[in-house]
Parts: C-alpha cells; sequence; structure tokens
C-alpha cells in the first residue's frame, strides 16, 4: 500500500492533490510544509491529511519532492477555520493556505532563529566605555550608554533612538557592538497604568469573566474614551494567566504608536506583522507567536493567520474600517475571520470602535454580541464641536475658506496645533488646459490622471501608470495647463504660503510610501515639531495628538453624492474618527466641515445626535431596502479587453443559475462603478440572499458550473463574498 499525502497547493483550482510518500522521506505530520511537483515547476504546500485512498490511480500520483517541516506550523484548529474560509469565501484552498503563510516560508527556506534579534556590547564595548577615549559621536555614543545596560531587541532601540542603524553599522564594523538574540523575558513596564473609569472598569470585567469561553463583544467607545486602555488591562490579564493575545488593527501607521505603548505598559516586546517589515522580520514574528514565544501579537489584516499554541483572546481595534477586507485575490474580512478564530478556539473577541459598522450595531440588536460602552472621553477631555461652514458664496484659496484660514491662524497663536484633512493625496485631481478643456486622462482606465507636483509626475491611482506633466498642451500647444481641485500637497503649499514661519508636515501614502519615509513622518507627528499637519485618512484614526484643538475637513461634499450604499455610513465614521483628533487634552476641540450642502441630511444627523444618530438612520434606511447587514451579497466580477465578452461570459453565468430558490437574485451584468481599468472592460453581477445560508447553499453549486463554462479560462472573473468595495 503506497502512502499519501494530500497536500493545500497554491494553484487557482478549489480542490486538494494527492502525492505519493517516497519511502526515503519521513512521514510528514499535518500542517507540516512540503514541496511538491506541479505542471513544470516545484511549489510549496501544505499538508492537511495522510489519507489510506485516492481517487486518482497510483500511477498517475506524482511523489512528493521534499518534507520542509519536522513539526507543523499550522494546528489542527487553524487548519480547520481556513478550509472553512476557502469554502465560505469560495477561493481556492491552496491559494488560502498560500495567505496564512508569511512570504518567507511560502518558499523552501530555513525557518529563521527563534528569539528577537538584539545588540549587545562587544568586550572593545565595553573598554572603550570604560575609557571614555572613542570618538563615536553623538548618536554612536547614546548607543553605547543604551547598550552597557544590558543586551537591547532591534524593536526597543526603534523606540529610543531614531535613526539608530547606519551608527549601529559604524560601532559594528569597529568591533564595538555585535548581533544577539533575546528570548522573552519580563522587565518592569516603564509606565504605570492609570486608574480606570467605571465605564473602561465595567468593560474590563465583563470581558475578564470570559477569558476562558468564546464571547463576541462590541466595545463602542468615543473618541478619546480610553478603548485602549481597556486593551491593555485586558491583555496584561491575558498574559498573567500564560495565554496570548492577538490584536488587531487596520493600517501599518497604526503600528508605531500602539507599539511603543504596549512595549511600555507591558514591559516586554512583542511580535509585530505588517508588510512594512522585511520578509525576514516578518517570518520570525510569525514563528515566535507559533512557538508561544511572543506572548503578544500586533498586526494588520493578515495577522489574523497567526498560530498561537496558547490563545487568550483576539481584538481588533477600529473593527468598521474597510481596510480589514481583503479586495483582491483571497478576499476574506479580517474581522469576520477573526470571529470565527475566537469561536474555534474558545475565546473572546473585542471588536472595538468609535464608529460600529452597522454589521456590528445589528449583531448586538440580534443578540450576538455583548455591548460594551464608553460614552465618554477619559480624564478631563471633552468631545469637540462639530461645525458647518457653508462655502456656497465664499472665496477658496485652493479649497480653503478665508473664515477657516483666519480661524487656523488664531489657533496657532495659542500655541496650537491644527489638523487640515483631505482625503486626496497628490497636488490636484485634474490637470487641465483652459484653452481648448483637455484634460490628462489615464489611457488605460478613462479617469484623469493626479497631478503630483512634488514628483513633476501625472499617476494614476487606479492602476499606478504615470508619466512626466507636460509642457504644453498635447492637443492645442499652448502653456494652458492648470491644476484643478486640490489634495493635500497643495493643501500643505498654500499653507506654507500663508503661514511661512510655521513648520507644518504632511502625512498620507506619499510621505511614508517607505519604512524610513513612514518612521520619520511618525516621530515628527508624535514629537513637538509640526503645528499644521495635512493628511488623509492615515490621520483619521488611532493617532493620539494632545496639543491638536481644530480640525479642518475639506472636500466633505465628495462623500455625499456616492452610488454606493455604504458611502454615507462611510463618510460619517471618517468625520467622526478624524473630529475626534481634536481636543483630547484639557483644551478644548473644535472640527470645521467645509460644505456646500450645510442642510444635508447626513450633516445635520452627525451635528444634532453624532455617529449613534446616524447609524440608527441608515438602519432604518438599509432594512426597508434590503441592503446588509439585513441582506447577504456577493459579486461576481468579470474583465476582459471587450465588454462584449465580458458580458457574455456573465450572461453564461447567469444563464447557469437556473431558478434561484425564494430569497435569492441574480441581477445583471451590471457596468462596474469603473467600466474599465488598468486597460480592461469591466462589469459584474450582483447576487443578493434574505438569508447567509441560502447565499452558501447557492454558490457552490453555481460557480462549479460558471467554471465549466469556456469562457471561465479566457477570461478574468472572480467572486467576491459579501463585498466591501461594490467596484
Amino acid at each position: 500500500m503506497p502512502r499519501l499525502v494530500r497536500v493545500a497547493v497554491p494553484v487557482p483550482l478549489i480542490r486538494l492533490f494527492d502525492y505519493l510518500l517516497d519511502d526515503s522521506l519521513p512521514a510528514p505530520q499535518v500542517g507540516c510544509r512540503v514541496r511538491v511537483p506541479f505542471a513544470r515547476r516545484e511549489v510549496t504546500g501544505v499538508v492537511l491529511e495522510l489519507p489510506t485512498s485516492s481517487d486518482m490511480p497510483a500511477e498517475q500520483l506524482k511523489p512528493l519532492a521534499a518534507v520542509l517541516d519536522e513539526a507543523p506550523l499550522l494546528d489542527p484548529g487553524l487548519i480547520a477555520n481556513l478550509m472553512w474560509a476557502a469554502r465560505y469565501y469560495q477561493h481556492p484552498p491552496g491559494e488560502v493556505f498560500e495567505t496564512a503563510l508569511p512570504l518567507m516560508l511560502r518558499r523552501a527556506a530555513v525557518l529563521p532563529e527563534s528569539g528577537t534579534a538584539a545588540l549587545r556590547l562587544s568586550d572593545a564595548g565595553s573598554a572603550a566605555m570604560a575609557q571614555a577615549t572613542t570618538r563615536i559621536g553623538k548618536l554612536g555614543k547614546q548607543l553605547l550608554e543604551t547598550l552597557a545596560a544590558g543586551p537591547t531587541s532591534v524593536p526597543a532601540l526603534d523606540d529610543q533612538h531614531a535613526g539608530w542603524r547606519a551608527a549601529a553599522r559604524r560601532l559594528k564594523a569597529r568591533g564595538l557592538i555585535e548581533d544577539c538574540r533575546l528570548h522573552a523575558s519580563d522587565s518592569p513596564p516603564r509606565v504605570s497604568a492609570p486608574n480606570l473609569n467605571a465605564d473602561q472598569q465595567t468593560a474590563v470585567d465583563a470581558v475578564s469573566a470570559a477569558l476562558s469561553s468564546f464571547a463576541p463583544f462590541l466595545l463602542d467607545g468615543v473618541t478619546g474614551s480610553g478603548k485602549t486602555e481597556v486593551y491593555l488591562a485586558l491583555i496584561a490579564a491575558t498574559v498573567a494567566a500564560g495565554r496570548q493575545a492577538l490584536v488587531l488593527v487596520p493600517e501599518i501607521s497604526l503600528t508605531p504608536q500602539a507599539t511603543r505603548r504596549f512595549r511600555e505598559r507591558l514591559g516586554f516586546d512583542i511580535a509585530i506583522l505588517h508588510s512594512g517589515l522585511s520578509e525576514t522580520e516578518r517570518a520570525k514574528a510569525w514563528l515566535a507567536a507559533a512557538r508561544g514565544e511572543a506572548r503578544v501579537i500586533l498586526g494588520t489584516r493578515s495577522a489574523v493567520f497567526v498560530p498561537m499554541p496558547n490563545p487568550g483572546l483576539i481584538v481588533v481595534d477600529e473593527e468598521h474600517d474597510a481596510s480589514f477586507k481583503q479586495q483582491d485575490g483571497f478576499r476574506y474580512h479580517a474581522r469576520d475571520f477573526a470571529l470565527v478564530r475566537a469561536h474555534s478556539l474558545g475565546i473572546p473577541v473585542v471588536l472595538g470602535s468609535a464608529t460600529p459598522s452597522l454589521e456590528s450595531l445589528a449583531n448586538v440588536d440580534a443578540g450576538r454580541y455583548r455591548l460594551l460602552r464608553l460614552p465618554q472621553r477619559a480624564g478631563v477631555a471633552q468631545p469637540p464641536s462639530l461645525q458647518v461652514m457653508d462655502v456656497r458664496k465664499k472665496r477658496l484659496d485652493h479649497g480653503l475658506a478665508l473664515n477657516t484660514l483666519e480661524r487656523i491662524s488664531q489657533v496657532l497663536a495659542r500655541g496650537e496645533q491644527v489638523l487640515v484633512f483631505r482625503n486626496r493625496r497628490g497636488y490636484a485631481p485634474v490637470l487641465i488646459c483652459q484653452a481648448c478643456g483637455w484634460s490628462a486622462q489615464c489611457s488605460r482606465c478613462d479617469r484623469p490622471m493626479t497631478l503630483h507636483r512634488g514628483a513633476a509626475r501625472l499617476r494614476c491611482h487606479h492602476c499606478a501608470a504615470e508619466q512626466r506633466v507636460p509642457a504644453a498642451c498635447p492637443q492645442c500647444t499652448l502653456s494652458s495647463l492648470a491644476p484643478q481641485g486640490q489634495g493635500t500637497e497643495r493643501l500643505e503649499e498654500t499653507l506654507r504660503e500663508r503661514f511661512p514661519d510655521v513648520p507644518i508636515l504632511r502625512v498620507d501614502r506619499d510621505s511614508t510610501r517607505n519604512r524610513s519615509g513612514r518612521d520619520a513622518v511618525f516621530e515628527q507627528l508624535h514629537g513637538d515639531g509640526a503645528r499644521i499637519l495635512v493628511g488623509t485618512q492615515m490621520l483619521a484614526k488611532g493617532h493620539d495628538l494632545p496639543g491638536l484643538t481644530l480640525v479642518v475637513v475639506v472636500g466633505v461634499d465628495e462623500g455625499l453624492h456616492s452610488i454606493d450604499f455604504r458611502a454615507a455610513e462611510r463618510l460619517g465614521q471618517l468625520i467622526v474618527q478624524v473630529a475626534g483628533r481634536a481636543g483630547r487634552a484639557d483644551r478644548a476641540g473644535a472640527v470645521i466641515l467645509q460644505t456646500h450642502h450645510p442642510d444635508h441630511p447626513l450633516l445635520r444627523a452627525l451635528i444634532e445626535g453624532g455617529y449613534p444618530a446616524l447609524a440608527r438612520g441608515l438602519m432604518v434606511e438599509r432594512r426597508a431596502a434590503a441592503l446588509p447587514p439585513f441582506a447577504q451579497l456577493a459579486l461576481l466580477r468579470c474583465e476582459a479587453k471587450t465588454m462584449a465578452e465580458v458580458t457574455a461570459f456573465l450572461e453564461q453565468a447567469i444563464e447557469q443559475s437556473g431558478n434561484p430558490a425564494n430569497g435569492l437574485a441574480l441581477h445583471g451584468p451590471l457596468p462596474a462603478p469603473m467600466p474599465r481599468r488598468a486597460g480592461y472592460q469591466r462589469a459584474q453581477v450582483l447576487i443578493e440572499a434574505d438569508q447567509r445560508k441560502r447565499m452558501q447553499a447557492f454558490l457552490p453549486e453555481w460557480l462549479a458550473l460558471v467554471r465549466e463554462l469556456p469562457a471561465a479560462r479566457k477570461l478574468r472573473w472572480s467572486i467576491d463574498v459579501d463585498p466591501v468595495e461594490m467596484g
């Protein structure tokens, strides 16, 4: 009887693959990585079963090439969760398992060493410190002084010394310091925990009482209410019980501040997982969690897949954020998968937000989540006042009303900080010719290209195409090109002209594109230097800026006129989140919303009742329209070089549905909100169901038929279950 191994192979096929295990190879355990031949190449897969028989004849089975792991990387519970996700999201299981592994572990790589990378003084370094004669520069001296107290981890050095790596390279070259590895050990917390207020303590007590069982909680706390203090208290209790805690945040920009705060309070290093790290750093953090060495794991979306041998708690901060939904490939939602994992592990999960998603609020109403409220700001801080500024008859200086500029001047005169928020990066969204009307369009997307003046480039924010800015109009050859509208670059320029002696910091994807730039920007952000901040949604959440007392929101109107049924919810969340940066200390905060529609119902609801009033109104509208969270949606998307090909495929797909059951309907083919992107024509079919189980019963059988269509192998198409973006 041949030995068989069933493997999840990273290929776009909805099945597992059987391989023969040669006698020369050790038998792998379920959850181990293996190298297998597929087509004309070798790939890394994950062992899911050791079956006794196969549907394939033995002579057609290929032999396993190599067993990469002695012990499993994935535990049975996580394997079961990932197989559930493959079924729920209708995605090839091999690609699901590939997504769950860090990039380094998707190849036949040797597993990195355990422990945390660190530096220590060499004998020569100790002698140099004692003699105090070596010329090493200010930063080099600071680094040696830190290491003189004992070996220090790389993450801790990141916290303590900005730009230390260049100095460390020089010290290493001189033999004064050397690499080492630290393993988990306690050190006294550098910052003591504050006393919790009554609402915070109630929340901590409620979750603590459920630390040994599955219990989902929605922590609905206004901005500045101290949700992080609740998280920290729960994490400390979890770690004290010998268990691990996983904390998910939506954006890389939130991890440095959270990391520093967690380390200072908890007294030990935590594992960090996000795409801004190197492959090796991510693999080491992932393995530290999988080996139980990391007691706290902090990461963005994909950190939800990290194995935890001693699970105790999962926290999803800013649970409403759309960043938790993967928009390509394996289109999972990290918040929803966190709930599945917590249920499987039998541990509590805390979803935190100042602006909870309507889905989570509906789950509270249905009794599936327990609601915990933090209705007041912590300490003496008061909620900011929201003010609608009618700019219909006002002259604007590149998007800023004169009244707004006067308010900014007053705030600066008091020594306080200002945030000008514009959720559009670049200099201007459109470059037009004032003589003939030509505008710079992306030839691949039929959308305007954004002018980035600093880089002297026109860039498409949809397909990443870019080109140089023409010196004259390509159509009429006149030098009449002018930018229209404003992005963060233009606002920064305007404010520098208006306030030439005031330090200004721009925070957007362009200014934080690489790791060094990101670190430098966020060091300035949380320092005392910048008096005016200009930024996108990267600044809208999570950042504690005690000197900030005025927030100006530019471009509010763009969110009021969208065909996406979630647009109102998102705009309300964005306004409340960015408003929450103001007045978080002992000084009152104010928020100015510049708009041409001061009487819009959404703005009136926010002004008069805050986010709860807006959410209640939107829930009524969604229920009446049978939209999520009161219905289930899926999108079948297709793109090809011609719209005729796209339409024909989608029509054939609809035909394969036969007569759907009551409570389920297919609509389309519908044009995508962006009908052409990156040179491809795009359209979609919307699938609606009144119940989740009806959708899940329909999709597998229908998609199996769709995959058999001749065009299915020629076109690009995908299924998105529970879509967040409707385009």
